[in-house]
């Protein structure tokens, strides 16, 4: 069974808890046990699992500035002008997939763990996020 979610992002490290979405997909399906398998297209995206609340997803927002602060002269602007560098490095640090088993139809996560949508690049965009389950 392979799905795709349909997304409008705002960028600039725009966090989205998609959990509730990827719960409807996987309600409709037949296959009541496995893994569920997500991925993003676009090389300034990722996805991850967190405790999707505001202080938390601030502290995150922080944490990426400090890593790869957006006001810096990357090598990738200098060769596109995209002035989206510090988004390509933000995204290479986490992963553009997710594995999560699921049993009884039911994600396997954490009572605090969501799943989120991270768009790191420097402007809206509609995304799409590919979801495969495998028995």
């Amino acid at each position: 069974m392979k799905k795709t979610i349909k997304i409008n992002t705002k960028g600039n490290t725009d966090i989205i808890n998609i959990t509730e979405k990827v719960n409807d997909i996987l309600n409709k399906s037949k296959i009541k046990s496995g893994i569920i398998n997500l991925f993003v297209k676009g090389s300034t995206l990722a996805l991850t699992t967190i405790e999707y609340e505001p202080g938390l997803i601030k502290d995150l927002k922080e944490a990426f500035e400090h890593i790869a602060p957006e006001n810096k002269d990357y090598y990738h602007n200098l060769k596109w002008g995209d002035g989206n560098g510090f988004s390509h490095i933000r995204a290479s640090l986490l992963r553009p997939d997710l594995t999560i088993p699921f049993e009884n139809n039911k994600l396997l996560l954490g009572i605090w763990q969501q799943i989120v949508l991270i768009d790191f690049d420097n402007r809206p965009r509609e995304r799409e996020i590919i979801i495969k389950k495998i028995s």
